[in-house]
């Protein structure tokens, strides 16, 4: 069982004695030039995750502090929730990449943290890989960090958990899914929810501009690392039940608007839902609001999908080809 003193000393893992300051917030900066996406397509998890990882040419974890943020919003079975397939391989390719340190860190609901993190076997998997675990919904108050972006839809900011902040670098990891519940999708950006109190949803989920409000929390950190894995998909309903597709890819990157506008064009090929088909990509309001804060790139034609074998190759063209016709 996940205990209140297994959850503190499993934070100490990343925040012990570290001075924990106002993060440096993205204030409409300008989009980038280009990125790159690995794409594999392959339903194999071991093989896929190193692939793109390593397609992608990340390679600065050496020695770094690394908290890993996964779906768990509830225990659901994938993809309403990350596959442990895909933490443990994660976390050997993270390992191999000379991170010093690994966490795992989340905030579920509306069920109880602790009760999502014991249902999916969580605390289990840590021990035996040696990995802390932190429940950010156990934190104390002066465990938390106040955020007040200028110029955003929150009243007053929002709190996140500051082992966020402590980390060396934070490596998020996230489903293919809709959401039925307001968010349209819930791909990378929406991943950040979780890095909030829970106090703070009501607002959120009461608020007509809760996606722009999605893509604010974002400001708060910048990811080193992003693995979606899009093996399988909720192409309608979600995120914690939903119409079930099979999709067969893996995808990497370290820009969050481009990983979310290469999953969505997943989904406009697999076939989807009204509020997926009928809205073009880059006017999703989570994407918009993220390019307008400088979040990541800001047109399709700035994403390069990167491949490394011919069916990849091929079915990464066909999103291509599907994100430079996706215009309003």
């Amino acid at each position: 069982m996940l205990t209140r003193r297994g959850l503190l000393a499993a934070a100490s893992v990343l925040a012990a004695h570290r001075l924990v300051t106002q993060p440096a917030l993205a204030q409409g900066a300008p989009a980038p030039a280009q990125t790159k996406i690995a794409l594999v397509k392959d339903r194999e998890r071991g093989l896929a995750i190193p692939a793109a990882i390593a397609l992608l040419g990340v390679d600065s974890l050496r020695g770094k502090r690394v908290l890993i943020k996964p779906n768990f919003n509830t225990a659901d079975p994938f993809p309403a929730s990350t596959h442990p397939d895909t933490l443990v391989t994660l976390i050997e390719q993270l390992r191999r990449m000379g991170a010093a340190e690994i966490a795992i860190g989340e905030r579920c609901g509306p069920p109880l943290t602790a009760n999502v993190l014991n249902e999916k076997g969580i605390p289990e998997l840590c021990h035996r890989l040696s990995v802390g675990l932190i429940d950010f919904e156990e934190l104390p108050p002066n465990r938390w960090v106040r955020v007040r972006p200028p110029g955003s839809h929150w009243r007053d900011g929002f709190d996140v958990a500051k082992p966020v902040l402590a980390a060396d670098a934070v490596v998020s990891t996230c489903c293919l899914k809709t959401h039925g519940f307001g968010g349209v999708f819930t791909l990378s950006l929406k991943l950040a929810v979780g890095l909030t109190h829970k106090r703070f949803m009501r607002e959120l989920h009461s608020s007509a501009d809760m996606r722009k409000m999605i893509a604010e929390i974002n400001q708060a950190f910048s990811p080193a690392l992003i693995v979606l894995d899009g093996t399988d998909a909720f192409t309608d309903g979600g995120p914690s039940y939903g119409t079930l597709k099979h999709a067969g890819v893996i995808l990497a990157g370290t820009d969050r608007v481009a990983i979310d506008a290469v999953g969505l064009a997943v989904l406009k090929d697999l076939g989807s839902n009204a509020a997926i088909m009928d809205t073009p990509i880059f006017r999703q309001e989570q994407i918009a609001r993220a390019v307008e804060l400088g979040l990541g790139v800001g047109t399709p034609q700035a994403i390069e999908l990167v491949t490394d074998d011919l069916v990849s190759r091929r079915y990464g063209q066909r999103l291509t080809d599907l994100l430079a016709r996706d215009t309003a």
